[in-house]
């Protein structure tokens, strides 16, 4: 078994997610999200979609929220 580093629960069906050259382990996705996905710099939920990224690293959940933070040129992809 394998222990989540997120909520630390042993658990028999935990998975590992590579990423950026690392290992982590979750039992769920519920975990691997809190610990893995952006949060938007504007209204800060969890951006589990696509998402929008500046030029210069800042990530927004849509088009809104990058407009409201003076990002104009970012756009939805729908």
């Amino acid at each position: 078994m394998a222990e989540c580093e997120v909520c630390g629960n042993d658990y028999r069906m935990a998975f590992e997610v590579r990423a950026a050259g690392e290992v982590h382990v979750f039992d769920s996705f519920e975990c691997a999200a809190q610990r893995m996905a952006p949060i938007c710099e504007n209204c800060q939920c969890r951006i589990l979609g696509h998402g929008l990224e500046t030029e210069d690293g800042h990530f927004f959940c849509c088009a809104h929220c990058a407009r409201a933070k003076g990002h104009a040129q970012l756009v939805d992809h729908a």
